[in-house]
This record gives C-alpha cells, structure tokens and sequence, in this order.
C-alpha cells in the first residue's frame, strides 16, 4: 500500500494513480489464461474467448451451455438437472439456519421499501387547443438477473437484483447461477431467490449463461435485459449481448475510497478499506485525508487487521496494487480528487460529512459518519449495492426501480389542436426535404382554411 501526498506529486501523476483499469484493460491471470488454452486449444484473449462461446450458444442452445460447463466449470448438467426444481427450493428451507432465513427475509424488507419509493409514474396532461401529453410508465416483460456462485455464494446480490425488478412490475424474473462441483446451488442463494420474488433458477455461469438469457435456449427463455455483476468473462459477454437485449452496466473490480480528516477513527477506516479489498486481489481501497498523522495510524492499523482475516492472501495482494494513502492540502482537495477518481463507494468520515455532499459529483454510492460502514449498504440498509465501478459513476446510475422499466411517450391532438401547429410543421418537415412527412400533416387540413 502506498502513502503519497498531493504536495509532492505532479498533478497528472496523481489523476494517473486514480484512473482505474477500465474492465477490458484486466490482465488474465495465469490460471485463466490456462483454462483458455485448454478449452479451445489455442490462446485467445478473455474478449476472443468470450466471443466463441456466445456464438456457440446462440447457434447451439443447450448443448453448448452444458459444453462450455463442464469444460470450465467441471459440472456436468443435462436437460433435467439445468433448472432448479421446486424440490431443491424446499429442501433449501429445511437445512438452512433460521435466523439467517429470517435476516434475509429482513433484508428483502428494507430493499423492497426502499425502491418502492422510487417508483416513476405515468401522467398525461392537456395542453393548449386540446393536445395531450404524456408519459407511460411500462415494466419490462423478462428480466435475467447473473448471480455469482460456483465456490463463493452471494444471497445479497440476488435480492439487489430480484427486488427492484419484482418492485417495477416484472413478470418473469430469471436467474442464472454457477453451480457448485456437485451441482447443487447454496441454499441461502436459493432462499433468497424465492423471498425476492425469483421465478427461475437455471444453474449456469460465466459467458455461456449471459449468451443463453439473450438469445434463449430450448430450455431458457430469451429476456428483454441482464442485470447482475461477474468476472471478467460475464461482463464481457454482457457487451457482447447488448443490442439483443439491454444491460444494466459493465461492471469491474470492486472499490471504497474514503474521505477522512482527523477526527476519523482509524480503526474504522482501516477495517472499511479491508472490507472492499478481501473481495480480490484487483479490488482498490483507497483513503483521502488531510491528516498525515490519519494516514500513519491507518496503515499500521490496516497491517494489524490483515493478521486476523480469513482472506488475508487476497486482501495483501489487493492492497499491494490497488492501495493508497492520499494525504491532501485540505478537505476541498480531497473531494475534488474523489470525484476524479468516481468510486462505487464513498464514504466520508469527517467532523461534518453532510457538509460535503453537495459536491460530489462522481460515487456510485454514498456513506456518511463512521457509523455508515459500506457493508451495510451491501446487505441491509435498503439502496441497491449493484452500483458503477472504474470510474463510471460519471455516467451511470445504480440499479434501482427504471432499470427494469421503460418509458413510452404518449401523444393525443384533436382536429383543432394539430390545426393550430400544421403549419410550423409542415415546414419543418419540408425543411428536411421530407414530403411525406409534410403531406401526412397537410392532407389532415384539406377541409379548414386555417394554417398557420
């Protein structure tokens, strides 16, 4: 991890150290480069790769999805075992510890508040002559949602994407998780599935799941948008499949970045940079702060903390890359740099965080006080934790509610009302060398002896 301080950095310097590896700029490893070759005999990149399998699904179907997970996954699926039965969901329920079935029924609770309030409306107003306008507000049919799983289990990330999406009126709601080497799927993935309102679960990952929810299978059908993060492979695919159908984002490594001065404890910033940098060894974690004796207190807490962590390999190696400790000129300097670097999680911890929330421009999401760790916006607060990475808070949202709807505008004259603008757009139209355009406004005022 490294300390650098703004006051002796070129200013390019140090918008470079922010600027986070877009996600088609990660490395394969070693490991995955050797599965490449293995599968397809040949080296390809991740993009290459990616590529092969999504054709092959969408020219294959089935077959290939159960190809591609035994070849990668080691799981041997057929046309029984792709879907998880009802029988699967119930013994879920009767093996799983209870009071965390009733804290992910908690969980489902307070996502579910929380995006019903977001929810847009559909309004039509009358306008001048008797025009009306307006705005329909229309849920999407189908929706995928790809949930990681495999050897990790994640029931947080199937409620983010399941409940927002059951929120906005979704009928369908497929999912789509790797199995475990047995082929079973974590009962408290399964769980949550039911208790967000999931209607499907096949069991398939990485790119041939994201090419079978687009394109559809004999087994699984199409969807009008996939919503969910994954690997380097999963995000790919999801470029690959847009324009069949929609996408939520290219999502990348996860990040905290943290505005802190002097009055923060450094215990809590340290185990909140630890939070984010157990995920994998490209997470970043980054601290801003004004004070350098923070920066000093923080490090040799962050090294304390290292020595008791289950995932303290992935964590160093994360820090080691993705790491820093900034220490700014003021405040002022650290939101400016903060908003540069546009992090899927901002926290501030300073004397007075509300203070500053007007000036951010760039986070996914924002926590504020030392009582707002990013973990709780992770499992439990409410808002959506599917939030923009490498530096695309700049331009995307979080997921929320209008993810999984869309918009049509609706348009009604009467005889008087369109009367009343023929003219403007006849010419308009004729301005554009669009006659038709034009004769389709004028035939409807061949009877009136009014143009404007």
């Amino acid at each position: 991890m490294k300390t650098i301080s703004t006051k002796t950095m070129q200013k390019n310097e140090l918008l470079a150290l922010l600027r986070k590896p877009a996600f088609d700029e990660i490395t394969l490893g070693p490991g995955a480069a050797a599965k490449i070759k293995t599968v397809f005999g040949k080296e390809l990149t991740a993009a290459e790769a990616v590529d092969t399998i999504v054709a092959d699904v969408r020219n294959k179907g089935n077959a290939a999805v159960f190809y591609y997970t035994k070849a990668i996954d080691g799981v041997e699926l057929n046309d029984q075992s792709l879907e998880v039965s009802a029988a699967e969901v119930t013994a879920a329920y009767q093996r799983s510890d209870a009071a965390i079935v009733a804290d992910i029924r908690l969980a489902v609770e307070n996502v579910r508040r929380f995006h019903a309030e977001q929810m847009p409306k559909s309004w039509l107003t009358y306008r001048s002559h008797g025009s009306m306008l307006g705005q329909n507000c229309i849920p999407l049919e189908r929706v995928g949602t790809y949930v990681p799983g495999g050897t990790a289990a994640y029931p947080s990330s199937v409620i983010m994407n399941a409940v927002p999406a059951a929120v906005a009126g979704v009928k369908e709601i497929i999912m789509a998780v790797p199995p475990s080497k047995d082929g079973s799927v974590n009962p408290y993935v399964l769980i949550a599935a039911q208790e967000a309102g999931v209607t499907r679960i096949f069991k398939m990952g990485g790119a041939q799941a994201i090419a079978a929810l687009a394109f559809g299978t004999e087994t699984i059908p199409k969807v009008d948008k996939i919503t969910g993060p994954g690997n380097i492979f999963v995000t790919l695919a999801k470029k690959a499949v847009y324009g069949y159908c929609d996408i939520d984002m290219l999502a990348g490594p996860s990040e905290i970045l943290i505005v802190a001065d002097s009055c923060a404890d450094p215990r809590y910033v340290a185990a909140d940079m630890l939070s984010q940098a157990e995920h994998d060894v490209l997470a970043s974690s980054i601290v801003i702060t004004d004070s350098p004796e923070l920066a000093a207190a923080v490090e040799s807490e962050v090294n304390r903390q290292l020595e008791k962590l289950t995932r303290k390999e992935i964590a160093t190696a994360a820090l080691g890359k993705n790491g820093l400790l900034i220490i700014a000129g003021d405040l002022e300097e650290a939101i400016e740099l903060a908003n540069v670097s546009a992090p899927e999680h901002l926290e501030i911890l300073t004397a007075d965080p509300f203070r500053w929330v007007p000036f951010i421009k760039n986070a996914g999401a924002i926590f504020l006080g030392p009582f707002s760790p990013e973990p709780l916006g992770d499992y439990f607060a409410g808002p959506n934790h599917v939030l923009p990475t490498g530096g695309t808070a700049r331009f995307y949202s979080v997921l929320n509610v209008e993810t999984f709807m869309k918009r049509t505008s609706l348009i009604a004259y009467t005889a008087e009302a369109l009367q009343a603008v023929s003219g403007s757009v006849i010419r308009l139209a004729e301005a554009e060398g669009l006659q038709a355009h034009a004769e389709a406004i004028r035939i409807r005022g061949e009877n009136t002896d009014v143009e404007n």
